[in-house]
């Protein structure tokens, strides 16, 4: 079976590098699998690549605000959950 939990919210996205800011409220690390939701979202994918600050990270934890590539467009307001 296959569990979710919501790690974090999209605070915003920037369409033309596609890259999601997240306000994390939970631990995230590359490889992860993800699904992100919204009112007119939905998308699936692994993390491949996270940043803090402009500096590659392989993982972070609740309170940090990292950027996310994703695969298609989010939107502000959207919940990201981990997938297990």
């Amino acid at each position: 079976m296959v569990e979710r939990s919501s790690v974090g919210t999209v605070t915003h996205y920037y369409g033309n590098i596609g890259v999601a800011v997240v306000q994390l409220k939970g631990e995230l690390k590359l490889g992860d699998s993800v699904e992100i939701e919204g009112a007119s979202t939905k998308l699936s994918q692994k993390v491949a690549s996270m940043q803090i600050d402009h500096k590659e990270v392989s993982a972070c934890k609740a309170g940090d605000d990292v950027g996310l590539k994703v695969d298609g467009k989010v939107h502000e307001g959207d919940t990201v959950y981990k997938v297990s």
